[in-house]
């Protein structure tokens, strides 16, 4: 590169400003439910029970998982610009409808709406950036890009929270609601999906950098389909392997996104408010987390993903099998739940975005990262159900005792790929 475009530049901020808000933007209406739990409860009006609230979490994370697998695809045929738009409105009217509701059923349907609607933002933002930012800044790019959903949901649990509190129950969709309305004015008047759509050179162009690309997915661009591409896509035995990965590592995010507050509120006893305030620590470590780990990975282990992730899992099995023995205090707790969240969100940042933008390559980036996290979703429809299937007698010990066996075997598995890294050699 001879020197850096002033329009470029501006055009490459502006993207990677826009895509983070508007990601971070969606946990305002994602979690308003999780903020809202202690209001609805069975000692409130509305009565919800423990197994109601995780029967609308699983409605949720269903709808959340097959929109991967959708929204991975339409993002590479149809865009970012069209997808996102329609998820940030579709987020907006469930979020409204969800707090005027007042029945389980009436949760649980909108709540799945919510999750369709939230699935199509991760997987074409993701795609956004690569257009924008090539392999070899990616890592710490997308380190500091993926702190949007643990900023987000920091944000967002106190929005929440503050807004039930102080207003009733239905501000805590409400109030989410017209801020993602706001951001969603602001997405469509700075987006674009590419460098080309503002007159500008592709970024391989920019930086005379070729794209990474796996050996078998190699075939002439003349003769490559959106569906040779979701093919290709499909035959990486890496991306299988972050599939399978992620698949483990996200039950243990969304257990302690949705069921955090109530956590903290059956330890310590607490209000809405203050067990929303400290469960919230868990997302404040994410955007420290994920940042370290872009950095690291491509500083210290030469753009590899792996071996951060690998260390991150080991580390959460080993925190989470001694959760029983952290002393029932707000500070210790909020302390335990930041130190997870520094890890779980390095591999996590690592798994979903920079690694499946790495080996989905440019053309397939959307579609890697909705295949792997549509796995990872599928996951997710477990961790947010294991309160309610847990026996009694075993607590929240059982349940910090079954996400550390997930850590550890996600963690072993990985590990042989230690060295992975996408081929270097470009399609022709």
């Amino acid at each position: 590169m001879a020197g850096k475009n002033p329009t470029y530049e501006r055009w490459r901020r502006t993207i990677f400003g826009i895509t983070w808000l508007a990601y971070a933007g969606m946990y305002l209406t994602r979690k308003a439910f999780s903020a809202a739990k202690v209001a609805l409860g069975p000692d409130t009006a509305i009565g919800l029970t423990k197994g109601q609230m995780a029967g609308i979490d699983t409605a949720y994370s269903v709808a959340y998982a097959a929109g991967q697998f959708i929204f991975g695809i339409a993002g590479d045929r149809l865009g970012t610009r069209r997808v996102v738009m329609a998820g940030l409105v579709g987020s907006v009217l469930a979020a409204i409808a969800t707090g005027m509701s007042g029945t389980a059923l009436a949760f649980g349907v909108f709540m799945f709406l919510q999750g369709i609607f939230q699935s199509t933002g991760w997987a074409p933002l993701s795609k956004n950036l690569a257009r924008f930012f090539s392999r070899r800044e990616r890592g710490a790019v997308m380190g500091f890009w993926c702190t949007n959903y643990a900023v987000g949901g920091w944000v967002a649990t106190v929005v929440a929270a503050v807004a039930a509190e102080k207003f009733g129950w239905r501000y805590a969709f409400f109030l989410p609601a017209a801020g993602l309305l706001a951001i969603a004015a602001l997405f469509y008047v700075f987006q674009r999906n590419r460098p080309e759509d503002v007159g500008l050179p592709p970024i391989e162009t920019y930086h005379a950098e070729k794209m990474g690309i796996e050996p078998e997915a190699i075939l002439p661009r003349s003769d490559r389909t959106p569906w040779t591409v979701v093919k290709d896509v499909l035959r990486s035995p890496m991306v299988l392997m972050l599939c399978f990965t992620y698949f483990c590592l996200k039950p243990a995010r969304y257990l302690l996104l949705f069921w955090g507050p109530q956590y903290i509120h059956e330890t310590l006893d607490t209000g809405v408010a203050v067990s929303a305030f400290v469960s919230s620590t868990f997302e404040l470590g994410g955007p420290i987390g994920a940042l370290l780990g872009g950095l690291i990975s491509d500083k210290v282990f030469g753009s590899r993903r792996v071996p951060v992730a690998v260390i991150s899992l080991l580390m959460l099995a080993v925190i989470f099998y001694f959760m029983k023995a952290i002393p029932h205090t707000k500070l210790a707790l909020g302390g335990a739940l930041f130190v997870i969240g520094l890890f779980l969100y390095a591999a996590d940042s690592l798994l979903s975005g920079t690694a499946a933008v790495d080996f989905g390559t440019e053309e397939g980036a959307s579609t890697a990262s909705g295949l792997i996290n549509g796995s990872g979703s599928i996951g997710q429809i477990i961790g947010p159900a294991i309160p309610g299937l847990v026996p009694k007698s075993w607590g929240w010990s059982g349940v910090f005792g079954i996400l550390s066996l997930t850590m550890l075997f996600a963690g072993l598995v990985l590990a042989p790929r230690w060295n992975a890294m996408p081929s270097k050699k470009a399609a022709a």
